[in-house]
């Protein structure tokens, strides 16, 4: 897979598709849990661009960048129809279409802010914070091997529902 642009463009598809809008931190939260759960379950990344420990939760920032002019404003892209999410979902194989459709099931309805609440109760994102106040910027990569150990962690253990 190159980039994180296909599992992005999945998102916004299906953001057109259904309805429910989704602005940038949500796109970020979904893209992350995307590669989180993909690291845990399959032991490789989607995509090989990094997350960074920002202040509203993990970001990267070049995806940030493309849709920034949105603000907190739902992503609107005419171009991602439900013809295109189709030829999107055929990029990707069984195994990591299936589990896209599990974030979808488990994150997708939910709020930004409570898909930020708990990017801020998880590990990963808190390990790279230490030392910065709240609201102080940061670009602490968050390695993918913290990801996915922490996230591996609840697939052991069997905690995590449908992953």
């Amino acid at each position: 897979m190159k980039g994180y642009t296909p599992v992005a463009e999945y998102f916004i598809a299906l953001s057109n598709e259904t309805g429910n809008l989704i602005s940038n931190l949500k796109l970020q939260k979904l893209v992350y849990y995307a590669q989180a759960w993909h690291l845990a379950n399959f032991g490789e990344e989607i995509f090989k661009e990094d997350f960074q420990a920002w202040v509203h939760g993990p970001v990267i920032p070049s995806l940030y960048s493309e849709y920034k002019f949105f603000g907190w404003k739902p992503i609107i892209r005419e171009d991602l129809n439900s013809n295109v999410f189709l030829k999107i979902k055929n990029e990707f194989s069984e195994n990591t279409l299936s589990l896209l459709e599990l974030v979808v099931d488990e994150y997708f309805g939910l709020p930004a802010f409570e898909l930020e609440r708990l990017t801020h109760n998880e590990d990963p994102w808190i390990s790279c914070r230490k030392g910065f106040a709240m609201d102080q910027p940061s670009e602490v990569i968050i390695g993918k091997d913290v990801i996915k150990s922490y996230y591996s962690k609840f697939l052991d253990e069997g905690n995590k529902e449908n992953f």
